[in-house]
């Protein structure tokens, strides 16, 4: 009885936690650049019980053997399981809609041709280069830049927008065009390429929040301008545009309710344990005087 209190806890820990996941996702759903999570359930480990107990033979003096018998066996021989957990929660990297701003320093990304990887039979995804506070590269979906005081595009937050020479970029004057291919210009004159990453298996990428990622190490993403480290790597820079959140609200709704539904299920059977638990204590374990 002690295991169905642990494998119905571990399912209210874990739709909790999923809860928790898709209320964040909701919370985002207008939020340029960002990418929905989507979790991953995984059972426990299943686990081989036995009983040890002794066998005696009957021969002259009595021969004891210890024995081994397996509790957890089912009809199918598996073992026995203690429940389920929230094993990880994982973006995903499909674009979100485009969307008119008509703002100069609005930039999107649109996906024309990626790659699929091999092993994960998922496609790469491009990001915008931008630079952290302590000069680590980032990564972003969120096109919706601006430019400081002294002349350099960031984003939102404050983050300078990298080139593809890994520098930031400042401009003299925020009435500036970038075309398809990134390039940047501004009162006939030229500031370089607007910096891309690519990463054939966006998966590996850690979430940080802000819509930045970032990678192991604080490694930096290949150029997708560069044919080798980027093949068959095809997108366009749209400027005026921003890269919606590609959060599903009607399906986070209904993967909500049923979240709360599973959780709400594990309560009763919690609950139900626990009144069990309390009558083989109180009544069926009590002796009469």
């Amino acid at each position: 009885m002690l295991r169905g209190f642990y494998t119905a806890a571990s399912g209210m820990i874990a739709q909790q936690r999923r809860t928790e996941m898709l209320t964040n996702n909701m919370a985002n759903a207008n939020t340029p650049g960002f990418k929905a999570d989507q979790s991953s359930m995984r059972a426990f480990p299943e686990m081989l019980l036995s009983r040890i107990e002794n066998a005696s033979i009957p021969t002259e003096k009595t021969l004891n053997l210890m024995t081994s018998n397996r509790l957890d066996t089912g009809k199918d021989g598996t073992g026995l399981n203690l429940g389920v957990y929230m094993q990880e929660a994982n973006p995903l990297f499909s674009q979100g809609d485009l969307q008119s701003t008509d703002r100069t320093t609005d930039l999107a990304i649109e996906d024309i041709n990626m790659p699929m990887n091999q092993d994960t039979d998922r496609p790469g995804s491009v990001f915008f280069a931008v630079q952290d506070a302590d000069g680590h590269p980032r990564y972003t979906r969120n096109g919706n830049f601006t430019i400081d005081a002294k002349g350099f595009l960031t984003t939102s937050n404050g983050l300078y927008v990298l080139n593809d020479q890994g520098k930031p970029i400042q401009l003299d004057s925020d009435q500036f065009t970038i075309n398809e291919n990134g390039q940047i210009a501004a009162n006939g004159k030229s500031y370089g390429r607007i910096g891309i990453g690519y990463s054939d298996n966006p998966e590996m990428m850690n979430k940080q929040g802000d819509g930045l990622f970032y990678l192991d190490k604080n490694a930096a993403l290949p150029s997708a301008y560069d044919p080798k480290k980027a093949p068959n790597v095809d997108f366009q820079i749209k400027q005026g545009f921003i890269e919606g959140s590609n959060v599903d609200s009607s399906k986070t709704m209904t993967d909500l309710l049923t979240a709360y539904r599973a959780f709400e299920a594990n309560q009763k059977v919690l609950q139900a344990y626990d009144k069990s638990m309390d009558k083989a204590v109180n009544e069926v374990g009590r002796v009469n005087g």
